[in-house]
């Protein structure tokens, strides 16, 4: 269980690189010509969390079960895409499908990967592609809420929810706002979502800076991580190159030498997936057992016996109660039973919330 996470950007900004590193194959062939990639490639990435690895290690069991993330590589967008330029209309059809949005953005000057705009400059950039989905939203809306506002002006009651809900999104699109920026009405947020608006969507920037930026950022990179904050969005430093290069090397010891040597700590891309579990207000939560420990992905908020159901819905129909183990605990009482012993193990019923790094065993009977 994860979340499907859509990369877009401007031609030639390190789309395809990006998703080759993250997906580890060469499934996206990186070129320097706008619109190399033409159908969106699909790819679902492990999320390596090193809690996991340490639940694995001390509980002895024979597998370890990583969540995955979908990263979809969508082609490149252009100015009037919103109106057909490019594949305009193949972007934003595949857009529609993800939860997410990975926007990278070039923050490095190169002479010789050729820049659509002919210059860097990663805020206009960032507003090309907000710009034009923007536009298509705009154009959907205007075009669904004329025969709603017909039958909300003759008291339809259906009608006039549906106005009070689209009149605040249309208004802030008129202004050069994103859907998810509308002063909705309180409690209407999955309403919004089911507009299946493009700028709905949560957003987080990469960064794509070139190597000696890699560890710091640079100037272009500030300039984004700004924009980000503004709009409380997140942004992550990267360099695709290095990514690559990493992605390249068989040797998990060589691969943490040559990051180290770059003064880097973890990949960058290890960042993109833990961004975008913040971005969707995710948590992770685990079992553990002699066969195999796994991680599970959950919105923030969901109660015990929901969580038993993304397992199996057995588990969710005969949920008896959650027996549950913060992670601190069970790496410092040396796994299940150490804290058992120890008295951290809690009794939970069905509507406990989950905490990001649970250790659960889910009792039940059907």
């Amino acid at each position: 269980m994860g979340f499907n996470c859509g990369i877009v950007g401007l031609p030639n900004v390190g789309k395809s690189t990006l998703f080759n590193a993250l997906t580890a194959t060469q499934a996206a062939e990186a070129s320097n010509f706008p619109f190399c990639t033409i159908e969106p490639n699909v790819g679902r990435v492990a999320v390596h969390h090193k809690r996991l690895y340490e639940i694995h290690r001390i509980a002895k069991s024979k597998t370890v079960i990583p969540a995955q993330v979908g990263f979809v590589d969508i082609a490149g967008l252009v100015k009037g895409a919103s109106k057909g330029e490019g594949l305009g209309n193949q972007f934003l059809g595949h857009i529609r499908e993800v939860d997410a949005i990975a926007h990278v953005v070039r923050c490095y000057e190169s002479d010789e990967i050729t820049h659509v705009e002919a210059s860097v400059d990663p805020i206009r950039d960032a507003e090309i592609i907000e710009t034009e989905l923007m536009i298509a939203d705009l154009e959907a809306m205007e075009r669904r809420i004329e025969p709603i506002a017909k039958k909300a002006a003759i008291n339809d009651k259906e009608a006039k929810e549906t106005m009070a809900l689209m009149g605040p999104v249309l208004e802030a699109l008129r202004e050069g706002r994103p859907a998810r920026a509308a002063a909705i009405p309180e409690g209407r947020e999955d309403d919004l979502k089911g507009l299946q608006l493009l700028t709905t969507k949560p957003v987080m920037y990469i960064a794509n800076v070139d190597e000696a930026s890699a560890a710091t950022g640079n100037e272009f990179s500030a300039r984004l991580a700004e924009k980000a904050a503004a709009e409380g969005a997140e942004c992550v430093v990267i360099s695709a190159a290095i990514e690559a290069e990493i992605a390249g090397l068989a040797d998990p010891e060589e691969a943490q030498e040559f990051l180290a040597s770059l003064g880097l700590e973890e990949p960058g891309l290890d960042r993109v997936k833990e961004a975008g579990y913040e971005l969707l207000g995710l948590i992770t939560f685990f079992t553990s057992g002699p066969n195999e420990s796994r991680a599970w992905t959950v919105p923030r908020g969901t109660k015990a016996a929901q969580a038993a159901g993304k397992i199996h819905t057995d588990f969710e129909r005969g949920f008896i109660r959650a027996e549950t183990i913060t992670y601190d605990d069970f790496i410092a009482y040396g796994g299940e039973q150490g804290a058992r012993d120890a008295g951290k193990m809690r009794s939970e019923g069905r509507d406990y919330v989950v905490k990001d790094g649970d250790v659960i065993l889910f009792r039940f009977n059907v």
